[in-house]
């Protein structure tokens, strides 16, 4: 009986998606951000997941004001809403609005990268648009497989998943034990790897993020054990006027003294600089901290 609610519930969703898009479509995409932002700031508190956002940002953000808290709130549906509309344009970002709607900070770290042919592990989190930034690297010509979690939705996960491997990065790998070995093989043949590293997995480690521990991938730190490769912090932020910045930070080395907890943790330090410099573009819908 649950499994049957869930799908009835999955497929109005789907429908409902679906529908947006077709509205997103005809609107174009000045006009649809504006749309999906406001429907997102009306209903995103009625979510289940609003009382989440709250308690992370009380966690992240313990002694600050109200006003404080509602603003990156706000900020946040706002955030969803445009990402949302520009999933319907991600092809004319892909094939000829990137370059115009991007400005790229450290772009000749990419191009070290491409030239050294040394495969790396890009990190980051879920700010703003989050598929830019695999979309990016690839268009900059650098071999890339993205790791990435399907969505619970059955009949959306399908279009998602179609949406990525055409337009945002060809190399896709499933979130969890069995992408492990694909994630091998293409590491190995010498394509880089992209994961966020900011959301709860039950296979990671406990590790100290805004003060207190949570699960955290560990990945990024198996690879720099093993292969001794380098980590590649990447951060994407939207302007005011939707263009984006996309800050590529230098290559991370770790010495043969780092452990896997002491690596993960280093790396739970640079997103939180990330979060804490625009938090109003970070999601903190996902249950982070549990």
């Amino acid at each position: 009986m649950i499994n049957l609610t869930k799908k009835i519930k999955y497929l109005f969703q789907s429908i409902a998606i679906l529908f947006l898009f077709f509205v997103f479509k005809l609107l174009g995409l000045k006009n649809s951000r504006l749309f999906a932002s406001k429907i997102f700031v009306f209903c995103g508190p009625l979510f289940r997941s609003n009382l989440k956002t709250i308690n992370n940002i009380e966690i992240a953000f313990p002694n600050t004001d109200e006003n404080f808290k509602k603003k990156i709130i706000y900020e946040m549906w706002l955030t969803y809403g445009k990402i949302l509309s520009e999933y319907n344009y991600i092809k004319d970002f892909r094939e000829k609005e990137l370059e115009k709607n991007i400005e790229v900070e450290g772009q000749i770290e990419l191009e070290k990268i491409k030239t050294n042919k040394q495969p790396v592990i890009f990190i980051s989190g879920h700010f703003d648009n989050f598929e830019l930034m695999a979309m990016h690297i690839e268009k900059s010509g650098i071999d890339l497989a993205a790791i990435y979690r399907p969505l619970n939705n059955q009949f959306l996960n399908p279009i998602m998943e179609n949406i990525r491997k055409k337009y945002i990065c060809k190399k896709q790998i499933k979130k969890g034990i069995s992408g492990m070995r694909d994630l091998l093989e293409y590491f190995k043949s010498g394509t880089s790897i992209a994961l966020m590293i900011d959301q709860r997995v039950s296979e990671g480690i406990k590790s100290k993020f805004f003060g207190q521990e949570a699960l955290t991938t560990t990945i990024p730190a198996q690879f720099v054990k093993k292969f001794n490769c380098k980590i590649v912090p990447i951060h994407i932020k939207r302007n005011k006027d939707n263009n984006f910045r996309l800050k590529i930070l230098k290559p991370l080395s770790f010495s043969n003294n780092d452990t896997i907890e002491t690596i993960t943790l280093a790396l739970n330090s640079i997103l939180e600089k990330m979060i804490i410099e625009n938090p109003g573009q970070w999601i903190w819908t996902h249950n982070r901290w549990k």
